[in-house]
């Protein structure tokens, strides 16, 4: 273990640091780095170098080329760059490099090198230009700053949703600070600037002058700040060769450390762990690294080539020309097992593994003294911890043999911290591999998620390692596989050296139905790519045409959207792409669509009955479709017109219709309406009231009950009125008029084509007995038993259904006997009943 710490290096007392390498760097770099702009991703990111930026040496006519590179050093893209000076370079969150031009314009790039997109940081810095940068990650986003050629400062806490936000003026600022630097805090993005001896902190409203607490005394300049991962803590650099370390917010200081350098450091980051006390800041210049802390002394490691520093969430990235390292403390785990002559828990229980390997009896000594402490439990989780921190798989697996070896010998120790730490190390050691080149610590993996890492190896194209790691770890198909494929599927059509056919066939062949997958949305980046031919063939594979739909009428195939509207009886999805293309084409064009889909026609007929009438009528008329055309008049004449005269012209008009329709009867209705409404309109005139829009028996009936006998038996025989009908209108009428003198001079004035019960029945509905009485006697034999029982002469009844010698009869009238008033009539029933039996 003695030999497995020697590249370990105390800072003070209570943390050791150390740097191993990441990758062995292959980059054919054809300057040094500091000849290049630079800018480095975190979390294992990619390296993006503009070589040649402008500088006054080179010949004017040699482009600068950017170049970008993977961690491990692998090309991703290069490219020319052909448009304007760059004064700074730098990554966003989501893996995008933004590139800001003099001019205040920032590019925005892809990994592969390909152009996202623009936008401009704002008039006054394209007036005054930009002298330097800084690009910086906040919670709700990544941020650019800027500060101008007039010395103020602009920025955007969000590239992806972009607010300008002009700084305030430093007052008596005539020249650009010797060093700034953007710091977040309390969710708002402030600059912090330094003018000689002092600093200026700029939020949105004011600047305020900031002294940091407990500062050495004879400071002139800053010469160089640096601001944490986490933004919560600041270093300064200070001409008299001291670092003062505190709080981002000067509140606080941690500690100050003498360098006893006075040349300003090219670079100057934090290397600090989470959950550590230790905060310790890294310097470089050309050729010394020093690593500072809260300590009298630091650790200083010589620096052979040109070498660029990248801040992490626990530790520093260091590559040069050919290495690409990693420092940072050593975490406590290890530090507890991998220290010399250490008494560990871990250590001890990785020693007696390896004894047991060994077939020595050291190792029960070992498990016998740790098990004596209760500390076993504790030794298991020591070196399961340890392992995710180690680099080398030999390591991990050293350890994790021993967490394994000591769980053997407890009860009830939880697995799942030991299953998920292989799984966890399996996936780094994978994506750490020198061909995939993201060299990701445990907690940096923690901190990003298993999800975030998919989509940074999706968006290095690297589709099957991406699917692998998620069967591995069994993710859900919607969250891992399906999302995976689709991103693939996406990249696919865009390969144009490949036809139509073939990547379509290629992508349903690799997805097939796997839910999750969105053909629509692969259509709609293939019709980006202006490939509509291959939209199409997608959008078949869709089975949900609510989603193939709204993508075909934006690719201006609106005939093929109704179509397919059409096939998914969706009404409201037919009505969408109907109302699409009345806009898109002309009338006739239109019209001449809906004859084709007798459906869609169906329904846009019912739209325009409900908002368009006149529409309507034309499409009636345009398919000679005369019944229908004749209705449309007929309601028309209802709805439209007010004045007799109109409503008559278009009921004449919807009678010519149905003539032509060859539906007689329709056209002779609808001429017996055109002449009611002309003879209502004449009674109106000559005797008052209300008579339009009655129905010829209302008409009737009116008359009646305004007195008009003669006037409604002549309406009856002008509209062939049966006698029936006539007598029942006449009937109720009057008995509404309680008339009963006039209605039995209508009774007697001939034969009663409905008989004499009907007169009954109404005279009992007006509660008149009497009246009724006067009808029963002249009904006729087979309706007389029902008369007498609705007069309530039961007894009587009771004789005619005797002598009728009718079953039936008999007991209609004795369910309507009482006990205490018919018990008479009911024996006498039931007499009958038994004479009839017996004969």
């Amino acid at each position: 273990m003695d030999c497995y710490t020697a590249n370990w290096n105390p800072l003070g007392d209570s943390a050791f640091y150390r740097k191993y390498e990441l990758y062995s760097m292959d980059w054919d770099l054809k300057e040094e780095l500091r000849d290049c702009l630079v800018a480095a991703a975190p979390y294992g990111g990619p390296i993006a170098l503009l070589r040649n930026p402008w500088r006054k040496e080179k010949a004017a006519s040699v482009r600068p080329v950017l170049d970008i590179y993977s961690a491990s050093g692998i090309p991703l893209a290069s490219l020319l760059w052909k448009s304007g000076p760059v004064v700074s370079l730098g990554w966003s969150a989501e893996e995008e490099l933004l590139c800001v031009q003099e001019d205040g314009a920032v590019l925005v790039y892809g990994l592969h090198g390909d152009f996202r997109r623009h936008f401009s940081m704002g008039n006054e810095v394209l007036q005054n230009r930009v002298l330097d940068a800084r690009i910086f990650h906040t919670e709700f986003g990544s941020g650019v700053a800027i500060l101008t050629g007039a010395h103020r400062f602009t920025l955007s806490a969000n590239v992806g949703d972009l607010k300008l936000r002009r700084m305030p003026e430093v007052p008596g600022l005539q020249s650009a600070p010797s060093c700034w630097t953007a710091l977040c805090q309390d969710r708002v993005a402030h600059i912090l600037l330094a003018v000689g001896p002092d600093l200026y902190l700029l939020d949105h409203a004011a600047c305020s002058a900031v002294t940091p607490p407990g500062l050495a005394p004879g400071v002139s300049s800053f010469l160089q700040m640096a601001v944490s991962f986490t933004y919560r803590h600041l270093a300064l650099f200070t001409d008299t060769g001291y670092i003062w370390m505190g709080t981002a917010s000067l509140k606080e200081k941690l500690c100050e450390f003498n360098c006893n350098i006075r040349a300003p450091p090219k670079q100057m980051v934090w290397c600090s762990r989470p959950r550590s006390k230790e905060r310790a800041v890294v310097v470089a210049w050309e050729r010394r690294l020093m690593v500072v802390g809260d300590a009298s002394e630091s650790i200083q490691f010589v620096l052979d080539e040109d070498s660029y520093l990248v801040p992490e969430l626990d530790g520093v990235r260091i590559f040069s020309r050919s290495t690409h390292e990693f420092l940072h403390e050593v975490p406590a785990a290890s530090e507890e097992i991998f220290k010399i002559a250490s008494m560990a828990p871990g250590a001890l229980l990785l020693e007696a593994q390896k004894e047991y390997e060994k077939e020595s009896q050291k190792a029960d000594e070992y498990l016998r003294e740790i098990q004596e402490l209760g500390q076993l439990t504790q030794a298991v989780q020591q070196c399961i911890e340890a392992a995710g921190h180690e680099h080398q798989p030999d390591m991990q697996k050293s350890l994790l043999r021993a967490a394994s070896f000591g769980k053997c010998f407890l009860d009830r120790f939880p697995p799942d911290s030991f299953v998920h730490m292989c799984q966890d190390l399996r996936v780094l050691n994978a994506v750490r591999d020198y061909h995939i080149g993201i060299p990701l610590t445990y907690s940096q993996y923690k901190q990003l998620t298993i999800q975030v890492l998919l989509d940074r190896l999706v968006l290095r194209r690297l589709y099957p390692l991406a699917i692998q790691i998620c069967e591995y770890l069994r993710l859900p198909e919607v969250q891992g596989v399906s999302r995976i494929l689709a991103h693939w599927a996406c990249y696919k059509v865009q390969q144009k050296d490949v036809s139509d056919e073939d990547v379509a066939r290629a992508i349903n062949q690799k997805l097939g139905d796997t839910p999750g997958v969105s053909y629509s949305d692969i259509a709609a980046r293939a019709y980006g790519c202006g490939r509509t031919e291959l939209a199409i063939k997608l959008l078949e594979y869709e089975p949900r045409s609510g989603e193939q739909v709204p993508l075909l009428l934006k690719m201006k195939r609106s005939k093929l959207a109704l179509s397919k509207a059409i096939e998914s009886g969706d009404t409201d999805l037919v009505f969408t792409v109907l109302l699409h293309l009345k806009n898109e084409l002309n009338r006739g064009d239109f019209f001449m669509t809906l004859r084709n889909q007798p459906m869609a026609l169906s329904l846009y007929r019912q739209f325009c009955k409900h908002q368009e009438l006149e529409t309507l009528k034309d499409l009636y008329n345009q398919d000679d479709n005369h019944q229908e055309l004749g209705s449309f008049h007929i309601r028309a004449s209802y709805a439209a017109e007010e004045r007799i005269e109109g409503r008559v012209a278009a009921l004449q008009t919807a009678a010519d219709a149905f003539y032509k329709a060859k539906n007689e009867f329709a056209a002779k209705a609808t001429e017996d309406q055109m002449r009611l409404l002309r003879l209502q309109r004449r009674l109106e005139d000559e005797l008052g009231g209300q008579f339009l829009d009655l129905s010829l028996h209302d008409t009737v009936t009116t008359l009646i009950l305004g007195g008009h006998n003669k006037r409604a038996e002549q309406l009856a025989r002008d509209f062939r009125i049966p006698d029936k009908r006539l007598w029942w209108l006449k009937l109720t009428a009057l008995a509404d008029l309680e008339d009963w003198e006039e209605l039995e001079k209508f009774s007697k004035s001939k034969k009663s084509p409905i008989g004499y019960l009907p007169f009954v029945e109404i005279c009992m509905k007006q509660h008149n007995k009497y009246e009724a009485k006067k009808y029963a006697s002249r009904v006729g034999p087979e309706q007389k038993v029902k008369a007498l029982l609705l007069v309530g002469d039961v007894a009587q009844a009771a004789d005619v259904a005797i002598e009728h010698r009718n079953e039936a009869e008999l007991s209609l009238v004795l369910s309507h006997c009482t006990g205490a008033t018919d018990g008479a009539t009911a024996d006498k029933i039931q007499r009958a009943r038994a004479q009839a039996q017996k004969k």
